[in-house]
C-alpha cells in the first residue's frame, strides 16, 4: 500500500512542478508590498478560524497589502479543495490553512510548499510547544507550516440537564464525578447509562466524535509510529470499538449529523447532555446555539476532565505553497497571524486555545471567564487539559480513515442498522475498498 501511495503522490508532485516551470512562477517577482507595489493576499481557512478582525489589522499596519480570504466550511472539504488544486498546480491560495488531521497527506508532498525556514522560522520556532512546531517539519527538517492552535479535550455538559437527572452540576464536582484525572471511558459510560435510565435521553450527540476521541488517545492510532496501518488486527482499537457499540446500543447517542445537529436545535432542546470539546469546539457549539437562538441560558458549560485522560483532537497550520507569487509576503502574513499577539485575538474570537506558549500564558493570567460556558475559567481549564498531550502521528490517509471509513460504520451504530461485529467489518471493508486497495 504505502509504495502505490507514494507512486501516486510523485506523480502528484511531477504534475504540480511542471505547472511550475511552465507558468514561470517560482517566486520571482516577490518585491515587498508597499504603497507604490500592491500586493494582494489570498487565505484560505476552514470552519471557525476568527480571523476577519486580523486581515484588517494587518492590511492597516501594511500599506499595499490586500487580503482576499476564503473560508471553507469544513476540514474535510478543505482536504479536497486543497489536493484538487495541488493536482491541477495551481489555485492553492497564498497562505493555505492545513488541518492536523490531513497533515500526514501533506506531508507526502511536503515539497510543494515552501520551507519557512527560508523566512525566518527558526527565529521563532521558540514561540510554539515544541511538538506543535514539530508536526509542521516534514522528514526532512522543511518547515511547512506555522502552528495556530491545538485541540486539548475538555468534556462539555449540560448543567440544567445533569440537575434534571440528579447529577451535580456544578463544573469542579462534574470533574470528580468523571473521574478526575482518573477519569476513564468506563465511567463515562457508567455515567451515561444512569443518565439514559433517570431521563430516557441520549448522552451523546453522535458516535462518530467520541470514537475520533477515543482513538486519539491511543499511543498509535490508524498508523503505527513507522507509518503502518494500525486497524485491522487490533485489539485494543477493537475493544474500544465495543465498548462505544455497546453504550450506543443502550441508548446513549443522540444520532445527531456532525457539524449540523439539526441546525443547533440539539444544542438547546435537551437531544444529549454531554459533548466531547477539543478546545476549538467551543467556537462550533458558539455558533450551533447562535444559529437555534440559544445562548447562556441553555445551560452548557465545560469541565477540566476527560474520560481516559489527556488528549489532542486536531489545530491548524498555515502554510505557503510554491505556487504563490509572492511567498515572502505570504511567509511574513502567516507568522504575524499565528504570533502569540494575534492568536490571543485568534482564541477570543474563534473559542480556540493558542498553540504559543507565551500566547496560553496570558489567556491564563487574564482568567477571562467565558460566558456562554456558565463563565467557564477556559484558559485554565484548557491549559490544564493540554498537559500531558502527546502528539499522535497521523498517516497520509488518517482523515479519510476517520471520516470514510469509520465514519458509515459508526452511523450504522447510531441508526441501529448494524451490530458491533457488522459495523466493525463494515469498516474493514471500506479501508480496504478506499485505502488498501485505492
Amino acid at each position: 500500500m504505502e509504495f502505490s501511495r507514494l507512486r501516486k503522490f510523485t506523480a502528484l508532485a511531477g504534475v504540480a512542478s511542471l505547472a511550475l516551470v511552465a507558468a514561470g512562477c517560482s517566486g520571482g517577482g516577490d518585491k515587498a508590498a508597499s504603497a507604490d507595489n500592491p500586493v494582494t493576499l489570498t487565505v484560505t481557512t476552514f470552519g471557525t478560524f476568527g480571523y476577519d478582525d486580523l486581515y484588517a489589522e494587518y492590511e492597516k499596519q501594511n500599506p499595499g497589502v490586500t487580503i482576499e480570504a476564503t473560508n471553507i466550511d469544513r476540514g474535510s472539504n478543505a482536504r479536497t479543495d486543497a489536493f484538487t488544486k495541488l493536482a491541477a498546480g495551481s489555485g492553492l491560495s497564498d497562505v493555505t490553512a492545513i488541518e492536523e488531521g490531513w497533515l500526514g497527506s501533506i506531508m507526502e508532498v511536503s515539497d510543494q510548499f515552501v520551507d519557512l525556514k527560508e523566512h525566518g522560522a527558526e527565529d521563532i520556532k521558540g514561540n510554539w510547544v515544541d511538538w506543535k512546531f514539530k508536526q509542521g517539519t516534514d522528514p526532512n527538517g522543511r518547515v511547512i507550516g506555522y502552528g495556530t492552535d491545538i485541540g486539548p479535550q475538555a468534556l462539555c455538559f449540560n448543567g440544567k440537564l445533569f440537575e434534571a437527572a440528579g447529577l451535580p452540576s456544578d463544573r469542579e464536582k462534574v470533574a470528580e464525578l468523571f473521574g478526575g484525572k482518573d477519569g476513564s471511558w468506563e465511567t463515562y459510560f457508567k455515567l451515561g447509562r444512569q443518565y439514559k435510565e433517570a431521563t430516557g435521553k441520549a448522552w451523546y450527540d453522535q458516535s462518530g466524535f467520541v470514537w475520533n476521541s477515543m482513538v486519539n488517545q491511543m499511543d498509535e492510532g490508524y498508523y503505527t509510529k513507522d507509518g503502518k496501518l494500525n486497524v485491522e488486527g487490533n485489539k485494543e482499537m477493537r475493544a474500544k470499538f465495543d465498548m462505544l457499540a455497546s453504550g450506543t446500543a443502550d441508548g446513549l447517542s443522540a444520532n445527531q449529523t456532525q457539524f449540523d445537529w439539526g441546525n443547533g436545535k440539539a444544542f438547546v432542546d435537551g437531544s444529549f447532555a454531554t459533548h466531547v470539546c477539543p478546545a476549538w469546539m467551543l467556537g462550533t457549539i458558539k455558533g450551533q446555539l447562535e444559529s437555534a437562538g440559544g445562548g447562556p441560558a441553555s445551560g452548557w458549560d465545560v469541565a477540566d476532565v476527560f474520560p481516559g485522560g489527556a488528549s489532542n483532537w486536531g489545530g491548524a497550520f498555515l502554510s505557503v505553497p510554491k505556487t504563490s507569487k509572492h511567498p515572502a509576503e505570504a511567509a511574513k502574513l502567516a507568522a504575524w497571524l499565528t504570533a502569540p499577539e494575534q492568536q490571543i485575538k485568534q482564541s477570543a474570537a474563534a473559542n480556540n486555545f493558542p498553540s504559543t506558549l507565551e500566547a496560553q500564558a496570558k489567556i491564563v493570567e487574564a482568567a477571562k471567564p467565558n460566558e456562554l460556558f456558565n463563565n467557564a475559567p477556559y484558559g485554565a481549564i484548557f491549559e490544564s487539559r493540554a498537559e500531558g498531550v502527546i502528539a499522535q502521528f497521523k498517516g497520509p490517509d488518517d482523515s479519510v480513515i476517520q471520516e470514510n471509513v469509520f465514519g458509515p460504520a459508526l452511523k450504522m451504530l447510531d441508526s441501529g442498522k448494524g451490530t458491533a461485529d457488522e459495523a466493525w467489518n463494515e469498516a474493514v471493508k471500506l479501508l480496504n475498498d478506499l485505502v488498501v486497495n485505492n
